[in-house]
């Protein structure tokens, strides 16, 4: 019998495919648990409709990614803060001082999405990656300037 899996289920495949079982297996587990759905010609174009939408939705997801990676790397973002002898910062600059800086400028950006394998801990230009999709990555310019009202 063919069935089409609603979850996973473990040793049968993963949610979304057809796969072909033993009518006792199907009536008497998967069945009553909500773990599949006889492969009728309604189910299969049900299937098909939420597979389109899935599409329609990551394609859209993508194109945002894309032009949010265009203003990205086209902004330059300022972060101001106290800095000693020889430009060495008291402290350091977290993803959370460039998100914030970002917020300042008017772009909403998650700060988990901003890559920054160490802290920052100079004065001057640094390239920071930001993961805006698993296909899309942006490089965002980040100038750390001394702050002279706190000196």
């Amino acid at each position: 019998m063919k069935v089409i899996l609603l979850a996973d289920v473990k040793g049968q495949g993963k949610q979304g495919e057809i796969k072909n079982v033993s009518e006792g297996y199907a009536r008497n587990f998967l069945f009553p648990k909500k773990l599949a759905v006889e492969a009728n010609d309604a189910n299969l174009q049900q299937l098909q409709g939420k597979k389109d939408a899935e599409a329609r939705k990551h394609a859209q997801e993508l194109e945002h990614a894309r032009d949010l990676k265009q203003k990205l790397e086209a902004l330059r973002v300022g972060v101001k803060t106290h800095a000693g002898e020889g430009g060495r910062l008291f402290g350091a600059i977290t993803t959370k001082h460039i998100g914030d800086a970002l917020h300042a400028v008017g772009v909403e950006l998650d700060r988990r999405k901003i890559v920054l394998p160490d802290p920052i801990k100079s004065l001057g230009g640094h390239r920071v990656e930001v993961k805006l999709h698993p296909e899309v990555t942006a490089v965002l310019t980040v100038f750390v300037e001394a702050d002279t009202d706190k000196a």
